[in-house]
């Protein structure tokens, strides 16, 4: 056997995206160079690590062995490299962390500059929807979680970060009227919803609940990205996080329309698990973002409070 650390991280990278052109791009390679080292790597197995099932990759029973036991090599490979930089005097370490869709906007700030003064250390940010968020924070795959609600099945401790403020929003075209809606508008447009689950569509849905509001007719999207294009392209009106749409809203793509009782304020919260043993690195973070969250905010978001 004389397979390398560098088919294996290619090959622990496809069997998490389950595709060899999304590997590609999260490794920065070309789709090509990922190709031969899968090959180069199953070459010297008698027994298949992937199949193609129409056309889809799928990770055969002995890959996903191999991709567990290549996990651990890359694991105590990291560990390697962590503690000679420990040895240097350099703090080093993994910090992983899972945001919400929407919180892609948000987290960012809070890391660049502790990433700059601590170059040694590696970031995993998984972007994904709420249920994802909460089921690795829960299965402790994850030291933070970024949230706009808390959750009621777990135990957490956290920092609250800044406001999180949602909007009523149409295109350049719609026609504001009036300089206050009554919550009857809701009644009259096309809404677009995001998914079930997702943070901004409870606070969405709590809002609806609470006024009694009917919605004659709604369109369901996945992230909030496809409702903000849907937006643009005027397929309908949607209740969005103002921090995804500021540049829209400069730009005058997207209009707010004033609705009475908006905007629903909820909170980013950066959240932990009670209890939680941090590593050096997740209570190196956890320190800085208490000591800074307010010059951060102060610097980067003045324009959402």
């Amino acid at each position: 056997m004389n397979y390398t650390l560098h088919q294996l991280m290619i090959f622990q990278k496809i069997t998490e995206t389950k595709s060899i052109t999304k590997a590609a791009e999260e490794l920065h390679l070309t789709q090509p160079a990922v190709s031969i080292q899968l090959k180069n790597l199953q070459d010297q197995f008698d027994i298949p690590l992937t199949e193609i099932v129409g056309r889809k990759l799928v990770v055969t029973d002995f890959g996903r062995e191999i991709a567990a036991a290549t996990e651990k090599i890359i694991e105590e490979v990291q560990g390697i490299n962590y503690k000679t930089a420990a040895f240097k005097g350099l703090m080093s370490g993994k910090l992983k962390i899972s945001v919400v869709s929407t919180g892609k906007y948000v987290m960012p700030y809070f890391l660049s500059n502790f990433l700059k003064d601590h170059p040694e250390v590696d970031l995993k940010l998984d972007v994904t929807n709420k249920a994802r968020v909460l089921e690795s924070l829960s299965a402790n795959e994850v030291d933070f979680a970024l949230v706009s609600i808390l959750p009621e099945q777990l135990q957490v401790d956290g920092v609250e970060l800044m406001p999180n403020q949602l909007y009523l929003v149409g295109n350049r075209d719609f026609l504001l009227e009036e300089k206050e809606y009554s919550e009857r508008i809701l009644e009259e447009i096309t809404l677009i919803y995001r998914e079930e689950g997702s943070g901004t569509r409870m606070s969405m849905e709590k809002f609806l609940n609470s006024k009694k509001v009917l919605i004659r007719k709604k369109i369901e999207l996945t992230s909030n990205e496809a409702v903000k294009q849907a937006v643009l392209a005027g397929i309908g009106c949607s209740i969005m996080p103002l921090i995804g749409i500021k540049n829209e809203i400069k730009s005058g793509d997207l209009k707010i329309i004033p609705v009475k009782g908006f905007p629903i304020n909820t909170q980013w919260n950066l959240i932990y698990l009670k209890r939680r043993k941090f590593s050096p690195v997740a209570k190196l973070y956890l320190d800085y973002l208490i000591s800074n969250k307010g010059k951060l905010i102060e610097r980067y978001f003045t324009w959402n409070l």
